[in-house]
């Protein structure tokens, strides 16, 4: 099968959960033998980076496609274009990531009737702070696209699940985000850029956007009495005017460090060397940051939301999604004298390890690509024999 992925930045995944997804799940199904279209952006993936990985992977290519580089106009601009592509090209399978790039999902269903069409609904963005009014109810439609026009809806937790079946009665696939096995690096790139040793760090990674919380953890972390500094992974995604609150918010206290966004050995090692992972998002879908930490063993804590309790269960510490007070304690009662909370962290990193391995999420999906691709072909393999029949019967 010829399969598109559309609505992702692209690879390989420099930042973001929706890339980590789609760079990992690509990188499987070619070890099946399939054949993947992945679209990228210039920004996130340059000309050379294409060209290098298209001569190193056999069976995924990357086509990098225009876009206008802003809020309202970037991903749909840029779906619009890969889902032309896709269908000039007659991919088998369409797979839309995210609810907001599904809003064109229609477009291969009227031009491409015998094509397969997939959406992944990673999470409800119409939630998050940076999306004003117009913007919500169109990613609303979008969900409704989501679930409606494609032949298959996934959803990654759930929580998700949960949510399509009782908003629009959908019956969807559930197939979570995954996770590769921790490589566990001493610090060296971190020493180096931020004078980071081994457990003398609380760790955050995710894009700096509203909905995050970062603005939160900031402000609860600057009250507590703690030699511990607190690292910050992530940057701006349309959201400068947030990043700039957040450094002024942290102006005063020299032990909050910015790293920008990290990838590669960089993050490996910001990850294997934390004291403690925190969450402190007021909206997830599943969260691959969560999961990337768990796999390192961190003791995590984590805002209350459905998406983060779904993953825990017992296995973290948490507090009031959006209470500074709350978070503020956690962290005093966490960072406050000696404790050994490794316990929770190998309970955790056992069960995410057997619940969100991706060996098993490729299979999934690829067993659902072939099972409703087998429903189409045989769609119109009756179509087809039908009047050759009936005229034979009728002689």
């Amino acid at each position: 099968m010829k399969i598109a992925m559309i609505g992702q930045k692209g690879i390989p995944a420099t930042w973001g959960g929706v890339e980590t997804h789609v760079e990992a799940l690509s990188t499987k199904l070619a070890n099946f033998g399939e054949n993947i279209i992945v679209y990228t952006r210039p920004y996130y993936t340059s000309a050379e980076q294409v060209l290098s990985f298209n001569k190193q992977n056999q069976h995924i290519q990357l086509v990098s496609l225009p876009t206008i580089k802003s809020k309202h106009f970037d991903t749909i601009v840029h779906t619009f274009l890969a889902t032309c592509h896709a269908m000039w090209h007659k991919a088998d399978i369409y797979h839309f990531h995210s609810v907001g790039p599904s809003l064109l999902s229609f477009l291969p269903k009227i031009f491409r009737p015998r094509a397969r069409i997939i959406t992944t609904f990673h999470c409800i963005d119409r939630q998050h702070a940076k999306w004003g009014f117009l913007a919500r109810k169109i990613l609303a439609l979008g969900e409704w696209t989501a679930t409606k026009f494609s032949h298959k809806t996934i959803t990654v937790s759930r929580t998700l699940q949960y949510y399509t079946k009782e908003v629009f009665g959908a019956k969807t696939a559930y197939i979570p985000n995954g996770v590769y096995p921790a490589t566990y690096l001493k610090p060296s790139i971190i020493t180096a850029e931020f004078g980071l040793q081994k457990d003398d760090y609380v760790l955050f990674v995710g894009r700096l956007v509203a909905h995050k919380g970062v603005h939160n953890l900031i402000s609860a972390f600057k009250k507590i009495a703690t030699d511990k500094k607190l690292v910050i992974v992530g940057d701006s995604v349309h959201t400068d005017a947030y990043v700039k609150s957040l450094k002024k918010l942290a102006a005063n206290d020299d032990r909050i460090i910015f790293t920008g966004f990290a990838n590669g050995n960089k993050l490996k090692e910001l990850f294997a060397n934390a004291y403690l992972f925190v969450q402190p998002s007021e909206s997830e879908g599943l969260s691959i940051a969560l999961l990337e930490a768990a796999s390192f063993g961190l003791p995590v804590l984590l805002s209350n939301i459905p998406a983060n309790l779904e993953v825990v269960k017992e296995n973290g510490f948490l507090f009031e999604s959006g209470n500074v007070l709350s978070l503020q304690k956690q962290l005093q009662y966490l960072l406050g004298g000696p404790k050994d909370l490794s316990a929770f962290g190998k309970k955790l990193r056992l069960q995410v390890e057997k619940e969100y391995n991706w060996d098993v999420i490729s299979l999934q999906t690829l067993e659902l690509y072939k099972t409703v691709y087998r429903q189409n072909t045989q769609k119109y393999s009756r179509l087809s024999a039908t009047p050759v029949s009936m005229g034979l019967k009728n002689q």
